[in-house]
């Protein structure tokens, strides 16, 4: 289980946030950052000046930050304002998901092999999964990227793992197939020890899959019956935000 250092540096983690949400968005205002961190606008001002100083932001002519040239040697996420948007559109949907199941709700997006976390709704329940913002997994086994690997065509995840070996392979090809026949995919602990999911595809109004929700739980509270209801929990969740998403591009 992931939890903040017991005597973590707040100023520390803001920048380190920051960064990952300059990454992940591409576009940032101090509005931006001083909502998102629930910090004063001249302390996300005094943040951001700090990241122009040492290269990983840039500021525009319309006082708006941009990736600077250290992040920008990184490869990043895609569409910066779109995933402004999908964060938007999904949000009251993973609140309202939190709220029901009192555990924490991550949004995610496929780049690739990976999957990255754009959002999360933290639960306040003791132990709980904690935030994930700018985490980064293998899509292989994360529940959201499984449930997004089942969505892409299957000769489109043979080429993306051409490079595991044949039995991973025909392991993962099963796997996929239980996700489409299930409608959610399922991590047992397979990218952090105590920590398992469940998760689902977000598709917008043409059908195409743009992100996934998933439900991060402390595999001690990750029985059968348990299983059962978040999966319940979360078929409603995506309902709700697919409704948001119907004119979303993708």
């Amino acid at each position: 289980m992931k939890y903040k250092p017991l005597y973590a540096l707040g100023s520390v983690d803001n920048a380190l946030l920051v960064l990952h949400m300059l990454r992940d968005r591409g576009r940032l205002t101090v509005t931006d950052v001083a909502g998102e961190l629930g910090i004063a606008r001249s302390t996300a001002h005094r943040l951001l000046a700090m990241l122009v100083y040492r290269d990983f932001a840039v500021q525009d002519e319309q006082h708006t930050y941009l990736p600077g040239p250290f992040l920008a040697a990184t490869p990043s996420v895609p569409g910066g304002p779109a995933l402004r948007e999908l964060r938007a559109r999904t949000r009251p949907a993973m609140e309202a998901l939190r709220a029901r199941t009192q555990e924490t709700v991550n949004l995610v997006v496929r780049v690739g092999t990976e999957v990255r976390f754009l959002d999360s709704a933290e639960s306040t329940q003791v132990p709980h999964v904690g935030d994930r913002r700018g985490t980064i997994l293998p899509a292989h086994l994360a529940s959201g990227g499984k449930a997004l690997l089942a969505a892409l065509p299957p000769d489109h995840v043979r080429d993306l793992y051409a490079d595991l070996p044949a039995r991973d392979r025909a392991i993962l090809t099963q796997e996929l197939a239980e996700v489409r026949a299930r409608g959610h995919a399922l991590n047992i602990e397979g990218t952090e020890q105590g920590v398992s999911a469940i998760g689902a595809a977000l598709r917008n109004g043409r059908g195409s899959a743009v992100g996934a929700l998933s439900i991060s739980v402390p595999s001690a509270r990750f029985g059968p019956e348990r299983v059962a209801a978040y999966a319940e929990e979360l078929r409603r969740a995506v309902a709700e935000a697919e409704h948001s998403l119907a004119g979303f591009p993708g």
